[in-house]
Order: structure tokens, then C-alpha cells, then sequence
């Protein structure tokens, strides 16, 4: 057989394997090795103790070395499969454009802090604040640029279930909902004080949303879903409950207002994502499809609808001032279903091995991005007929509960009407225009009590 080592290395490797076995008390093993390969006697005791240790640091490394070069070559298949799936023109834009971002291992920061669970983030809609609530009853606040904790909030009895920021123009809130069966607003101004609880539901309040102002008002109003089977709608500044919305025939996981506070989009347990009109509290539209519990919805923004029209194989888009023309759910049957507000199924994405926990449509419009319990979050390309174009299989170390973008900021234009912190669930106005700003940043919260942010 060929020599593979030098003859150098075979002396080396020879001395180690001596000094091996005569530190692990195996001096017949030593002797009869020493004899065979005729080392002499200038190997001494003396020497073999510089040898010793060698071969196990020798081996620890090879088995290290290829536990990088596996953890490499999967990087490199999932960097391969990018660049396959991706067009010559979105290559070459991707580094400066923001519509084309898409997020990539690893995290620019991993937030630990919590106890337990994280079940939900929200951004400030102008500082670098990112909410998240937890099973272990707290809300935190982070710095998401430096990745720093800002603070806790305690005041929930029970696991804290959703957070949102947005309210009336110039006096951005933070609201939260609780398994304790309230929703409190905290002042962000006011070191995040408990201004305000609203009891009204009669079990878990699993979501809560400011909804935009626009035409259903002043951004005074926000609405929750509940576990009781209901959606209710609050006054910010009486916290008083205007409206209640039943349908629903179980648990109502999530709800989501369009951009313009018009709208409502709610999911749950019975299966259904319903479509209401916020200012009547009239039902417009009930999707079936699912298979099981429905854990999440969203509005798509304006900016997709011309991708979305084509998907639907509509002749032209809708106008970007209407809301509510496309909706996305997910849920435990581990598909994504694209729908238009008539309830007609467009299209369903498949690749998730687990619940879809999470849905969220990059501002550009290109794109919708998903978490699920497989621990993945996924890109689908909605201009390439929803293909999967991107998958984290890092993203966290368990299951992945929730996925939130920051909203955009809008440039060189005065807000009017509270479009401004109000519509932070999402998009605001036409968000493919010029004067609005896509901040590239991402956070992801899981069941391994990490809360990750992801920004170019």
C-alpha cells in the first residue's frame, strides 16, 4: 500500500501513539509498538511527555474540522440553490435595492432575556424599539440596532399573547393582550406606564391590532380576537369596547386591519378567515379551504397587487388606493393560502414540514414571507407564481411563533391624518412609492425564548 505520511509524519505520529499509550497505562501495548517499529532509545520518558496529549487534540480537531466543513457545505448548497432561483437582473440589483432584500443567516442580533416561550414582536413605527411578549408574562423592550434590552414590563398575569405599537398621530402607544384575559396600553413616552387595561373578553385574547386611521376613524381604535369567539373593537382614549363581532365558531387566533382601517381580516380554530367592514361590524366574506386551525392572516400591501392580478390572471391590477383586493392565511394544514377579497382561492404554497405560525409581505410586494414549527422562515417569489425562492433552516432552534417587518418610513412628507404611526401592522399607502423608505430589518420570535432580528 502507498505511504500517505512522509516518513517525518509517520515518526510523528508513531511517538504520539507510543506516548498515548503509556499515558493511558497500557505499557505492554507501548513496549510491543516500540519494539516493532525499532525507535530506539532516544525516545525517552522524558520526550514521550512532549508527545503526550497530541493525538487526542489531533483527533478532537478532525471531528471539529468536519462538523464546520458539513455545517460549510450546507451554506453553500442553500447559497447554491439562491442563485439558481434567482433572475440575472435580480442578481445584480439585489445589493442595493431594497425591494429585491431578503433576509440571510445569520441574525444580525439573537435578543435572550426571556423565561419561556416568545409569542409575539412589534416595532416602534419611528425609534429602534422592538416589543416582544412572552409566556413567561413580560413584555420586552429592545434596541434593535445596538441588540440591547431596553427594559421589562410587567403587569400581565398570564402569558402575554400579542403586542402592537401605533394610536392616535403623534402619541404612538404600545398595546398588549394576555392569556389574563385584558389588553393594556403602555405609554412608550412615559417609560411605558400602564395607562389604561380593558377587561370585556371572557377568555385568552390571542391578538390585538391598532387599526389604521383612514376612513374608520382617527387611529383612536384598535381590535382584538379572542379565544371567547369573538373580535372586539376599542376606543383608545374612553377604553371602551364599541363594537363586538361575532361569527366565529371557536377560538379566534388572529386579526388583521387593512392599511386604511377599513377592513378586517380574522382566522381561527373553525377553519375560516373572515373578511369584515370595520365601521359596520357586518360580515363581507368567509374563506374555506383549510384543513385545520388557522393561525394566521395578512392584508397584502399595494405594492403586490400587480404581481397578485397576474397570479389571479387578472388583465390589470387593482388601484393601489383600494384595500383589501388580496389576503394571505396559513395554519396547522402547513400550507399558505393567497386569496382575493371575494373569497376565491388564488393559490396554495406548499414546502412547510409543520403549523405556519407566522406571514408577513416584504413592503417591495415581491416576496411573502413565512415562520412555521419546522424552525424554517421562507421566501416565496409571488412574481415567479409563489415559488419557494429562500429558505432559513437556521432561523431559530425550535419552533418559530411569530415574524414581523419594520414598517416603512415615509420620506420628506408631512403626515396627515395619523398615516403615519398608526399603520404599522404591514404597509402603509402605497408603499411601492418613492417617498416611502423599506427598512430592511426583520425580528422572529420562538419557542427557544429568542427573540432574532435579521437586517441587511
Amino acid at each position: 500500500m502507498s505511504q500517505i505520511l512522509t516518513s517525518r509524519q509517520a515518526e510523528e505520529l508513531h511517538k504520539s501513539m507510543i506516548a498515548y499509550l503509556s499515558s493511558s497505562n497500557l505499557p505492554k501495548s507501548a513496549a510491543a509498538l516500540r519494539e516493532e517499529i525499532n525507535i530506539g532509545d532516544g525516545f525517552d520518558e522524558a520526550t514521550s511527555k512532549k508527545y503526550e496529549g497530541l493525538l487526542e487534540k489531533k483527533w478532537t480537531s478532525v471531528v471539529r474540522l468536519q462538523k464546520k466543513i458539513m455545517e460549510l457545505e450546507s451554506r453553500n448548497a442553500a447559497l447554491q440553490a439562491e442563485i439558481n432561483s434567482a433572475t440575472p437582473t435580480s442578481l445584480s440589483r439585489r445589493n442595493q435595492d431594497p425591494t429585491a432584500w431578503l433576509p440571510r443567516s445569520p441574525a444580525r442580533h439573537t435578543l435572550k432575556s426571556h423565561r419561556a416561550p416568545v409569542s409575539c414582536v412589534a416595532f416602534h413605527p419611528v425609534f429602534s424599539s422592538l416589543a416582544s411578549g412572552s409566556e413567561d408574562y413580560t413584555i420586552k423592550i429592545w434596541d434593535w440596532e445596538l441588540g440591547e434590552l431596553e427594559r421589562t414590563i410587567k403587569g400581565h398575569t398570564n402569558s402575554v399573547l400579542d403586542v402592537d405599537y401605533g394610536g392616535p398621530k403623534g402619541g404612538t402607544l404600545l398595546v398588549s393582550c394576555s392569556s389574563d384575559l385584558t389588553i393594556k396600553l403602555w405609554d412608550p413616552s412615559d417609560d411605558y406606564k400602564n395607562i389604561k387595561t380593558l377587561p370585556g373578553h371572557d377568555h385568552s385574547v390571542s391578538a390585538v391590532r391598532f387599526i389604521p386611521s383612514g376612513a374608520a376613524g382617527s387611529g383612536n381604535l384598535l381590535v382584538s380576537a379572542s379565544r371567547d369567539k369573538t373580535l372586539r373593537i376599542w376606543d383608545v382614549s374612553t377604553g371602551y369596547c364599541v363594537k363586538t363581532l361575532a361569527g366565529h365558531a371557536d377560538w379566534v387566533r388572529d386579526v388583521s386591519p387593512s392599511f386604511d382601517g377599513r377592513w378586517l381580516l380574522s382566522t381561527g380554530n373553525d377553519q375560516t378567515a373572515r373578511l369584515w367592514d370595520a365601521s359596520s361590524g357586518e360580515l363581507k366574506a368567509t374563506l374555506l379551504g383549510h384543513e385545520h386551525t388557522i393561525e394566521c392572516c395578512v392584508f397584502a400591501p399595494p405594492s403586490s397587487y400587480a404581481h397578485l392580478a397576474a397570479l389571479a390572471g387578472l388583465k390589470k391590477p387593482p388601484d393601489v388606493n383600494s384595500s383589501a383586493e388580496f389576503i394571505a392565511t396559513a395554519g396547522r394544514d402547513k400550507s399558505i393560502k393567497i386569496w382575493d377579497a371575494r373569497g376565491t382561492l388564488i393559490k396554495t404554497l406548499l414546502g412547510h414540514d409543520n403549523w405556519v405560525r407566522g406571514l408577513v409581505f416584504h413592503p417591495g410586494g415581491k416576496y411573502l414571507l413565512s415562520v412555521s414549527d419546522d424552525k424554517t422562515l421562507r421566501c416565496w417569489d409571488l412574481t415567479q407564481e409563489g415559488k419557494l425562492v429562500k429558505t432559513l433552516n437556521d432561523a431559530h432552534g425550535h419552533f418559530v411563533s411569530c415574524i414581523r417587518w419594520a414598517p416603512s418610513a415615509v420620506k420628506d412628507e408631512p403626515v396627515t391624518n395619523g398615516d403615519g404611526p398608526s399603520a404599522v401592522n404591514g404597509v402603509k399607502k402605497d408603499a411601492g412609492a418613492a417617498n416611502v423608505s423599506i427598512k430592511c430589518v426583520i425580528a422572529t420570535g420562538s419557542v427557544d425564548l429568542n427573540v432574532r432580528v435579521f437586517a441587511s
